[in-house]
């Protein structure tokens, strides 16, 4: 069987993915709070754990991995959303769920086997926070529990800090009922307005770290094989989740190993509404940058790697994604994927590396030798696209069409006179208005294919139809 190594957070050394006695592996990550849409940092660790849950079917089959997935739905962003617009929480979080199903449907990922809210399980955290209380790792003090840091030697091991890095990370505010500043509420009042549940020190809802591991334990049990989620994670949310979830549970360990995606930048810089580079999926969506030409570009960096965002790896990727559709008009027949492709996403899941290796599968397809390899391309061809998540790429032939009717009869007829235009000024060897006009219909967002049986042509990720009126003068 491969052998799937993964980077422990924990070790920071490649540890291998053990299976429990059952043969079974359990991989937790940590999902959305649910007010608002899905980012595109949200969005890359999403599929960069989609991968991991595919791999892991991939090696140990499908009906041995549990793939859970939690979404918070009781959070004080939540509550400060509901006060601010003046929408009920459910409302607001249904609403967010439901786009964050599509957000990453969109982009090619499978359903977690398991999805949890949190407001499903405030009865599992209470019994939590009443053990930690009854073994000495919590105390209640004036209507709140708080976990108390200094009985579990271990803590800050995860996140690799000092004390006073951990005191400095954590923000804090010391308030006096605390024992020590470092210590994390585990339960807290809420006011009649906000929404709370009875527990044995009143009315109050849980903190957010307490949430993960009551959602962790019912689905996957005291201990699992992968706990993930972004680098950004790791300190306070996972320090903490680990250290009440050992205490609760009396585990050595809460996971085997602890697997976290790197962060992502746009253009060189930290995403951030204030330099007006944030954007969510659905912003990137209508500006008609498909699904998958996002999932191509996420994963074309490591997961561990920080991630550049820019404009010329979004054409670049629009570009692999624009083969691989022409390679499905002629491939049939799936079978394995490329050995290649498997030993890379084996190693750490070495994603683009094993996008390479696609990518050379389709351009053999498009070019074959003969028949043998045009079936042995094909095969692995359609065998990668369905491991790496791309099996819902449409064929070159039906994205034209898809994109001929989008944007109506009236656009297509002015694409396609432009089109016979540069065909006849090729024809009469004016070869600076043909070229002139591909380029204006390249500037446009429309992209052209010369090939041995004519020009075809659809939409890029940026179609801008005032662009043509310019483009017209040149007929």
């Amino acid at each position: 069987m491969i052998e799937i190594q993964l980077t422990n957070s924990l070790t920071e050394e490649k540890t291998a993915v053990e299976p429990d006695a059952d043969g079974r592996v359990g991989l937790y990550v940590c999902g959305p709070t649910v007010y608002d849409r899905a980012h595109i940092g949200n969005a890359r660790s999403a599929v960069a754990f989609d991968l991991l849950f595919r791999m892991l079917q991939h090696v140990f089959g499908a009906e041995k991995v549990t793939f859970v997935r939690n979404f918070t739905d009781v959070d004080d962003k939540i509550i400060k959303r509901s006060a601010e617009s003046g929408r009920a929480i459910g409302d607001i979080t249904e609403e967010a769920i439901g786009w964050y199903i599509d957000d990453l449907a969109a982009l090619g990922c499978l359903e977690p086997d398991l999805a949890p809210r949190a407001t499903q399980h405030i009865g599992g955290m209470i019994e939590a926070i009443e053990r930690l209380i009854e073994r000495g790792h919590a105390y209640a003090a004036e209507g709140h529990v708080l976990f108390a840091v200094a009985s579990w030697e271990p803590y800050g091991s995860l996140s690799n800090r000092s004390t006073d890095e951990l005191l400095a990370g954590a923000r804090v505010d010391v308030a006096p009922y605390k024992r020590d500043p470092m210590d994390f509420v585990l339960w807290k009042p809420s006011t009649p307005e906000q929404p709370g549940w009875g527990s044995p020190w009143g009315r109050g809802r849980p903190g957010w770290h307490i949430e993960c591991t009551a959602m962790a334990k019912a689905t996957l049990g005291d201990r699992f094989q992968i706990h993930g989620g972004g680098f950004d994670l790791v300190f306070p949310h996972h320090e903490n989740e680990r250290a009440q979830s050992c205490c609760a549970n009396g585990t050595e360990e809460m996971a085997d190993i602890w697997v976290h995606n790197g962060y992502l930048m746009v253009e060189g810089e930290k995403m951030s509404k204030s330099l007006g580079n944030f954007f969510t999926v659905k912003d990137l969506h209508d500006r008609g940058i498909p699904g998958l030409v996002m999932r191509y570009l996420l994963l074309a960096t490591q997961y561990r790697q920080p991630l550049d965002w820019t404009e010329k790896r979004v054409e670049e990727a629009t570009r692999v994604i624009s083969r691989w559709r022409r390679a499905l008009d002629h491939a049939e027949g799936k079978g394995a994927p490329p050995e290649e492709a498997v030993a890379a996403l084996a190693d750490d899941l070495n994603s683009w590396t094993a996008l390479r290796a696609i990518d050379a599968e389709a351009k053999r397809v498009l070019e074959p030798r003969d028949e043998a390899e045009a079936r042995e391309a094909s095969a692995a061809f359609l065998g990668g696209l369905a491991l790496m998540g791309f099996e819902g790429l449409e064929s070159a032939a039906q994205v034209e069409e898809a994109a001929k009717g989008a944007i109506g009869d009236d656009q297509t007829a002015r694409i396609e006179a432009l089109l016979a235009a540069r065909v006849a000024a090729r024809k009469s060897k004016d070869f600076a208005l043909a070229d002139g006009i591909r380029d204006g219909l390249s500037a446009a967002g429309v992209v052209v294919k010369d090939g041995p049986e004519g020009t075809a042509w659809e939409l890029g990720p940026a179609f801008d139809p005032a662009k043509l009126t310019d483009l017209e003068s040149l007929r």
